[in-house]
């Protein structure tokens, strides 16, 4: 029997889902990281005996604290994740062993695994990226201290792409944070920018193309920009209001209600892109034409995660309450979920483009 055009995962974590990801190999291998201590590998395409559910967990990774990132590295079976530990950690998905890749001073934030040049790199509240080469752990990893508080980190094919506090963004050059790393010198970003969004930066995600990245922050507004600075790329530059509800105030009038977006992901082939954000919507959105194509149907609860398949025929989304109305009595507890969409043939092709 097909699956359904959306479904949900059974046995999803306990606690917020923090980062979600498939494997590079595997439209069906999906790794999610977890505030409840564990990082979950799933193969989603599995029959499930759970009603309206779908999916098996394979493997369940118990880490010392939360865990706020995780990403694939080289192949299906290893990953990386970083968390409240202030570790980071390299996972094999088939034994279940982890390895300490370095230590920070403080919670790391994110980590992402650079393909094209083999690095992992992380980013730490202590103000430092870790560059590591995850082949050769005789080569001690190379700290790059950073002018803020890192909240948000990507990497396209040849860029890395840091958000910090006070608006903040470096962008670094992959090859030469490779070379820096075997020589033990720390390289000068590429480029040092302001972000576009005047409030701090949750979510940062870099185009598959190469040719920039989107951000997105606390209040309900999207970013994309561009890597090239003259003046002619740097004029296609653009942010937009999103995620945001229209209610009534108490004289009547009608009152935007601004959410944080939460998450951002790029389709791999067609240059178009999903926004999560505390509206509990997942919008996806045209990033050349300007436009949004789509917004799904409502979910429960806050969308905390976004992530394409390599492939680019599934998207996931974790959703689960959000610190939208405060942290008192907060438990996610039994409100957690992956759901797993389907998408139709066309349904993230830009419109008037072939595939």
């Amino acid at each position: 029997m097909a699956p359904a055009a959306q479904f949900e995962l059974a046995q999803p974590p306990n606690d917020v889902v923090s980062a979600l990801v498939f494997a590079p190999g595997s439209s069906s291998r999906l790794l999610v990281s977890s505030w409840d201590k564990n990082v979950y590998l799933y193969d989603t395409q599995s029959p499930s005996e759970g009603d309206g559910q779908q999916g098996s967990l394979i493997r369940t990774i118990e880490h010392r604290a939360p865990v706020l990132d995780v990403c694939f590295g080289a192949n299906d079976n290893q990953a990386f994740s970083a968390g409240m530990d202030r570790q980071v950690l390299r996972l094999d998905l088939a034994s279940g062993k982890q390895t300490v890749l370095s230590k920070h001073s403080a919670p790391v934030r994110r980590v992402v695994y650079c393909r094209q040049h083999h690095l992992v790199i992380s980013a730490s509240w202590d103000s430092t990226l870790h560059i590591h080469n995850p082949v050769d752990p005789t080569i001690a990893p190379l700290e790059i201290s950073l002018p803020g508080k890192p909240h948000a980190l990507a990497a396209s094919p040849s860029k890395l792409i840091v958000a910090m506090t006070s608006r903040l963004v470096h962008i670094y050059d992959l090859a030469s944070l490779a070379s820096g790393l075997c020589s033990q010198t720390v390289p000068a970003p590429w480029q040092q920018r302001e972000s576009s969004l005047k409030f701090l930066t949750r979510a940062v995600a870099a185009m598959p193309s190469d040719a920039g990245y989107a951000t997105s922050s606390i209040e309900g507004r999207v970013a994309v920009e561009f890597f090239d600075a003259s003046a002619e790329s740097q004029a296609r530059k653009y942010a937009f209001k999103c995620h945001r509800q229209s209610q009534p105030s108490p004289d009547g009038a009608p009152t935007d209600v601004v959410y944080p977006v939460n998450a951002l992901a790029f389709h791999p082939a067609y240059g178009t892109f999903a926004s999560g954000g505390g509206d509990a919507t997942v919008a996806l959105w045209d990033a050349d034409a300007k436009r949004r194509m789509k917004v799904y149907q409502k979910f429960p609860d806050s969308v905390a995660a976004l992530a394409f398949s390599a492939d680019g025929r599934y998207l996931a989304i974790g959703v689960c309450p959000g610190f939208e109305t405060g942290m008192e009595d907060y438990t996610a507890e039994g409100r957690t979920k992956i759901l797993v969409r389907e998408l139709g043939e066309n349904e993230a092709l830009p419109k008037g483009k072939a595939k």
